[in-house]
C-alpha cells in the first residue's frame, strides 16, 4: 500500500490479474453478447455515454439508454449530440461483436487497418451527416485519414504531418499486434502505450479520441478482457495521464485502464456469468446498500455465508448475499421495534 491507504500500482495490476483469472478459470471467460445481452447492454450504455461526454456531449445516461434501446430522442438536445451517441453506440456494438465473435473478418491479428477505418466510419458518419468538420475536404470523410495538419496539443505534443499518417498508423498496428508477445512490462501499461500512440498520430481529422477508446476496447476484448470505460468524472485524470504518456510515463494511464477493467469485471461481467449460486469474490456482490467492506465484515463475523479461499479472497453468492440482506433488515426492524419510547 502507498500513502493514505491507497493501493500501489502493482497491487492494482495484481487485482486485475486475479479478477481475470477468476473469470477464466472458474466462470468460463467472457460471455458472448448473445449469451448475456443485458450485461453487454449495460456496458454499452455506460461506454457510449461517458466516451462521448468526454468530448462534450450533453446527453445524460437515461437519454442515451432511450436512444440506443428504443431509438427515441428524448429531451431537447442538439441533433448532433444524438447522432454522435447513436454512431458511437453502433460502433461499440460492432466492436463487442468483433472482439468476441469475429467470424471471417480478422486474420488472427489483434487489429487491422480495415478495422481502424471501419470503427472510425461507424462512429462518425451519422454525426458527420449533420455536422461535418468545417475544414474537411472530400477525401477526409469518416473512415479516411486526414489531409490537414493538427495544432499542438496542450502540453506541447504535436501530431505528425498528414503525409506521415498512413505509414505511422501501419507502424502503430505492428506494435499493437506484438502485445501478446511483449511481456517486458505490465499489460495495462502496454495498452496505455498503444492507446496514447494512436492519439499522438491523430490519424483522422475528427473523432480520434472516440475511435481510440473503441479500438482499445476491441484489443481488450480480443485479449479476453471486458471494455474499459473512462468515466466523464475522470476526464481531468485521463487527460493528465495522457500527457504523462506523451513523455513515455505510461504508469498513470495504465493504472486508470486497469482500474476501469477491474471495476467492469466485478460490476457487470462476473455477477452475470456466475448466476445466483456460484461463489464469486465479494467485490462482484456489492449492492447500493452493501459495500465490499461491509460484506467482508459480515463474512468474518459469520453473518454472511462465505468461504475464504487459499488465495485469501472471501467468496460468497448472490443468493447468500440476498439472504444476509434480508436477515440484516429483519434485525434492524426488530431493534427499532424493541427501542423503548422516551
Amino acid at each position: 500500500m502507498s500513502g493514505r491507504g491507497r493501493p500501489s500500482r502493482t497491487a492494482i495490476y495484481q487485482r486485475l490479474d486475479e479478477a481475470v483469472a477468476e473469470l477464466r478459470q472458474r466462470l468460463g471467460g467472457l460471455p458472448a453478447p448473445a449469451e448475456a445481452e443485458d450485461t453487454w447492454s449495460d456496458i454499452w450504455h455506460h461506454e457510449a455515454h461517458n466516451s462521448t461526454a468526454l468530448e462534450g456531449n450533453t446527453l445524460v445516461l437515461r437519454e442515451v439508454e432511450e436512444l440506443l434501446e428504443q431509438g427515441r430522442a428524448v429531451g431537447a438536445k442538439p441533433l448532433r449530440d444524438y447522432m454522435e451517441v447513436r454512431g458511437y453506440g453502433d460502433a461499440a456494438r460492432w466492436v463487442y461483436g468483433q472482439a468476441l465473435d469475429p467470424g471471417d473478418w480478422t486474420t488472427g491479428e489483434l487489429l487491422s487497418l480495415q478495422e481502424v477505418r471501419r470503427v472510425h466510419h461507424t462512429a462518425m458518419h451519422l454525426v458527420w451527416s449533420v455536422a461535418p468538420h468545417p475544414h474537411a475536404g472530400d477525401s477526409e470523410s469518416p473512415g479516411n485519414f486526414r489531409r490537414h495538419e493538427i495544432a499542438s496539443f496542450p502540453g506541447g505534443m504535436t501530431p505528425p504531418q498528414w503525409s506521415e499518417v498512413d505509414h505511422r498508423t501501419r507502424d502503430w498496428l505492428g506494435s499493437v499486434n506484438t502485445i501478446r508477445r511483449d511481456a517486458d512490462e505490465a499489460l495495462p501499461e502496454r495498452l496505455a502505450c498503444v492507446h496514447n500512440r494512436f492519439e499522438q498520430i491523430h490519424p483522422f481529422l475528427d473523432g480520434n479520441g472516440r475511435t481510440g477508446r473503441l479500438l482499445l476496447n476491441l484489443i481488450l476484448g480480443r485479449l479476453g478482457y471486458p471494455p474499459a470505460i473512462i468515466y466523464k468524472r475522470d476526464r481531468d485524470k485521463y487527460l493528465q495521464a495522457m500527457r504523462r504518456a506523451d513523455g513515455d510515463d505510461f504508469g498513470p494511464l495504465g493504472e486508470l485502464i486497469a482500474r476501469s477493467v477491474t471495476a467492469n469485471l466485478y460490476r457487470f461481467v462476473i455477477p452475470a456469468v456466475a448466476g445466483p449460486v456460484k461463489l464469486v469474490p465479494l467485490p462482484a456482490l456489492e449492492t447500493p446498500n452493501l459495500s465490499e467492506n461491509a460484506l467482508r465484515v459480515a463474512a468474518i463475523r459469520g453473518r454472511l455465508r462465505a468461504v475464504k479461499g487459499d488465495d485469501g479472497l472471501w467468496r460468497s453468492s448472490k443468493r447468500w448475499v440476498t439472504e444476509y440482506a434480508k436477515s440484516r433488515y429483519q434485525r434492524q426492524a426488530s431493534a427499532i421495534r424493541s427501542t423503548p419510547e422516551r
